[in-house]
């Protein structure tokens, strides 16, 4: 679990987690990755407002716990950190305490992301978003951009399969479709990244965070004549064997979210009796 003390996220971009830049400004100064298929973002100016990794683990919660537990929104202090901090659809799972998360909520209202709800029937504060208007988003789009700053750079197949959960992709196609109206805009919420090698497909960043670090590939001995044929069962053994995990992983973390939504109405009822 990675420790929140400061206002700091590991880099998803690559397949192992990286230093994120220590100001905002400066992770924006890198260029733009290669793209597979012309959707670059060259020349595209930054979405706007731009946030910090705290600033998205806390607004993306807010978006997803909107769609998925409606009746349980908005948020508390309380129930907003659990959101955070829960192990389930997230990338990279974090510690982080009341203060950070409250000290993002301050920032965010500051750029007009959230409000304060507060009335004479509750006891607590509670917090909401208005991420979809800021940003001119429809329902797909912002469940798209949502699972993308929850959990990183994904597969369109990957974001079917748990952007899903905030709205209902019937195939891959709508998928494409919603993250290409996306990359079209002209601040280029999306990029897409370069595909790596092993991989069938590329992978999607968003770029509230400024633009997307280039994943970096470890080098690999050079092979000798004989290797491919060698190599080739290997591979495709290998290739299954991450496919069937993948399969397991998504079927515990929707156990696991289950839970979660469990544990988030037990503690909205009860605040009720506090």
């Amino acid at each position: 679990m990675t420790d929140l003390a400061t206002n700091s996220f590991p880099d998803p971009s690559g397949d192992e987690p990286e230093a994120q830049a220590e100001s905002n400004a400066e992770s924006h100064t890198g260029s733009s990755p290669a793209q597979d298929h012309g959707q670059g973002t060259q020349g595209a100016p930054m979405p706007e407002p731009q946030l910090d990794r705290v600033e998205e683990r806390v607004l993306a919660c807010l978006v997803e716990k909107a769609i998925t537990t409606p009746d349980y929104y908005p948020l508390t202090l309380n129930s907003l950190t659990a959101a955070c901090r829960q192990k389930s659809n997230r990338n990279p799972v974090v510690d982080i305490d009341e203060q950070t998360v409250e000290s993002a909520l301050e920032r965010l209202q500051a750029l007009g992301l959230t409000r304060v709800v507060t009335g004479a029937d509750q006891r607590v504060a509670k917090y909401r978003q208005v991420f979809g208007a800021v940003y001119g988003l429809q329902p797909p789009e912002a469940a798209v951009l949502c699972e993308l700053m929850l959990r990183g750079p994904q597969t369109l197949g990957e974001l079917r399969g748990r952007a899903s959960r905030m709205h209902p992709f019937e195939d891959i196609g709508q998928v494409e479709q919603t993250i290409q109206h996306l990359v079209a805009r002209s601040d280029s919420l999306v990029i897409q990244l370069e595909r790596q090698p092993g991989r069938k497909e590329s992978r999607f960043a968003h770029r509230l965070v400024g633009e997307p670090a280039a994943p970096t590939v470890a080098a690999t001995p050079t092979a000798t004549a004989t290797a491919p044929s060698a190599a080739a069962p290997r591979v495709v053994a290998a290739v299954e064997q991450v496919q069937r995990l993948e399969q397991l992983e998504a079927r515990v973390e929707e156990q696991q979210t289950q839970i979660e939504n469990l544990q988030t109405q037990l503690e909205s009822f009860r605040q009720q009796f506090e």
